[in-house]
């Protein structure tokens, strides 16, 4: 994110003049949204209770017309009327082979799913085709970015997908509650890969706009096609659901053993281990020797592919100057050191010197299910390199407990899906938590530093920038005062809204730190954010938390309800009753 006072606009944000042309559109579709919900109640009971009593007939068959006499062109208008783009889903849709002989709304949604697949397939060759037409090295590694996250899209489509193979022996129903909120973490996931993509060259902030519009046309139909999907699976499927008896699911909320059935047995031992204990390592890292290997990366080396069983790594005291990647093939890796003063992993790659803020991590978490407990993270480039990330996790269910987020300007990156962090200390600058996951930090010390000349202090920043995703920072009975070593002079901000959708929740916390009685700094400053931001703040205390000359923006609730605040907690907006304690580690 750039950090400059006077220009302030980041990667990835709208100028003023896309900003009314966004709002004149969103004026739009709330008309045709009023207009089509009459279609939807209609064709939608129409397409579901038809598909209901066809399956009850015990008839297999797929025809194009249901006993209610709802034709597939008609149920599917239904399911494309919640989406933003109504006449792509139907055309795409309809293209597909399958699509006109079925009224299943389940099959449909499959057939969504492979169009937003297919797009994909065919955007990921792109990027080297764009490298290769460029001499700027720098634009050159944009675009590497760019390969890297379509590849990322589509490893989360794919999951999607996977709820409904067979042969991915997957025991969540895609139709259940767990299942429905998977669907729309992983979809959240491919908008936001895609996005990253944009912002990568935006941050550049010189380069040609004629470049910047041929990858974003080049990424349009992508970009819908998995917007319809996520409307659909957060609407649609949502709805469908209700319509189906509950003793036709897969799989109930809870298993026999007292936890949900996804929750692996592995897991479970370690839940019920005692408090306190680490598992046995599998492997053990030690800079001194004394060890199975001195570095972090020789034992990640170690890690099988895909697997459900945990891999414990134990890291000794001592500084590792290594740039660490959990790859997306090591699932439930286990990471625990000495102390997050005492086992620290370090680097200094940073934006001034040329890198993309996404490759500047000193450690990044990519595979599902990843725990880190009593290590610190570091990126030691300091404010004068802007952009220097310590970690960057878009892992899955990932935990990190007892840690230490230690940089400048964008310290933790929580990129993408479904994040916890516990007990962690995080020093930063500008937007040092930063990401477009669903997270939730609990009982940290969030301490922000004293920046460059000309910048001010902004702890968040959030990217959500589509209605239906998943995402969102929330801050929850966490410590927020300025870091002890530096004398914090500058302002300081709870945030900005990075995207048109951000979503940032500061709640039960103690702000004792001298916090602008603004509370929040916009994006763009001669920008007002958009009213479909959500930023809100619930019963916290300390010298900066009056409310009482905050921000008037439509996007802000200076007070939210207990019930409000309940959908923003670890059970609901992370599903994370169970697969964060199964990491030893307690919530609130």
């Amino acid at each position: 994110m750039m950090d400059s006072v006077k220009s302030f606009k980041g990667y990835g944000k709208v100028d003023p003049l896309e900003e009314q042309a966004y709002r004149r559109k969103t004026r739009r579709r709330l008309i045709i949204l009023a207009v089509s919900l009459v279609l939807l109640i209609a064709l939608i009971v129409g397409a579901v209770v038809g598909t209901v009593a066809h399956k009850k007939s015990g008839s297999g068959d797929s025809k194009s017309t249901s006993p209610s006499g709802t034709s597939s062109a008609q149920s599917i208008k239904a399911m494309c009327s919640v989406t933003e783009y109504p006449d792509s889903c139907f055309s795409s849709i309809s293209a597909m082979e399958g699509a006109n002989s079925t009224t299943d709304p389940k099959k449909l949604f499959q057939l969504s799913l492979q169009v937003v697949m297919d797009s994909l397939e065919e955007l990921s060759g792109l990027p080297e085709t764009w490298s290769e037409s460029t001499s700027d090295p720098e634009l050159k590694s944009a675009f590497n970015v760019c390969q890297v996250v379509f590849q990322d899209a589509i490893d989360s489509t794919n999951d999607s997908i996977s709820l409904f193979t067979p042969e991915s022996n997957s025991k969540v129903d895609p139709l259940s509650p767990v299942g429905i909120r998977d669907l729309k973490t992983w979809l959240s996931t491919t908008l936001t890969n895609l996005d990253t993509c944009i912002d990568a060259i935006v941050e550049l902030n010189n380069t040609d706009p004629t470049i910047l519009n041929e990858v974003k046309t080049s990424m349009s139909n992508s970009t819908q096609f998995a917007s319809n999907s996520l409307a659909i699976a957060a609407k649609f499927i949502a709805f469908l659901n209700k319509f189906i008896p509950p003793h036709r699911r897969l799989l109930s909320e809870v298993g026999s053993s007292g936890f949900p059935s996804w929750v692996k047995a592995a897991d479970r031992k370690l839940l019920q281990a005692p408090a306190g204990e680490n598992p046995k390592a599998d492997v053990v890292v030690a800079s001194d020797g004394s060890g199975d290997y001195k570095t972090i990366k020789e034992a990640l080396g170690k890690v099988p592919t895909n697997s459900d069983t945990r891999f414990v790594i134990y890291v000794k005291a001592g500084v590792y100057s290594e740039k660490v990647t959990v790859e997306k093939q090591m699932w439930n890796v286990y990471m625990y050191g000495d102390g997050k003063n005492k086992t620290i992993v370090t680097g200094s790659a940073n934006f001034v010197d040329k890198t993309p803020t996404f490759r500047t991590a000193t450690f990044a978490a990519l595979g599902k299910g990843f725990i880190a407990k009593n290590m610190g993270f570091q990126n030691t480039a300091g404010a004068a390199k802007h952009q220097a990330v310590a970690l960057r996790s878009i892992s899955d269910k990932s935990v990190f407990y007892d840690c230490w987020f230690d940089a400048y300007q964008d310290t933790l990156y929580a990129h993408t899906n479904r994040q916890f962090y516990s007990n962690c200390d995080i020093t930063g600058t500008v937007d040092f938590i930063f990401g477009n996951a669903a997270v939730i930090f609990q009982s940290c010390n969030i301490m922000p530093r004293q920046p460059d000349p000309g910048q001010f202090v902004t702890l968040t920043a959030q990217g959500k920038s589509n209605s239906e995703q998943t995402s969102g920072t929330v801050i929850q009975n966490c410590n927020i005062f300025a870091y002890p070593k530096d004398n914090v002079t500058t302002k300081l901000y709870l945030g900005r809204p990075w995207k048109d959708y951000s979503t940032t929740i500061f709640a039960q916390s103690n702000l004792n730190a001298p916090i602008d009685p603004q509370g929040w700094s916009q994006w763009n400053s001669s920008v007002i954010p958009p009213p479909t931001i959500f930023y809100a703040e619930y019963l916290n205390r300390g010298i900066g938390s009056d409310v009482s000359k905050r921000v008037t923006w439509a996007g802000y609730k200076s007070n939210l309800t207990a019930t409000q605040l309940v959908e923003f907690g670890v059970p609901k907006f992370l599903d994370g009753q169970s697969w964060i304690a199964a990491a030893q580690v307690t919530f609130t």
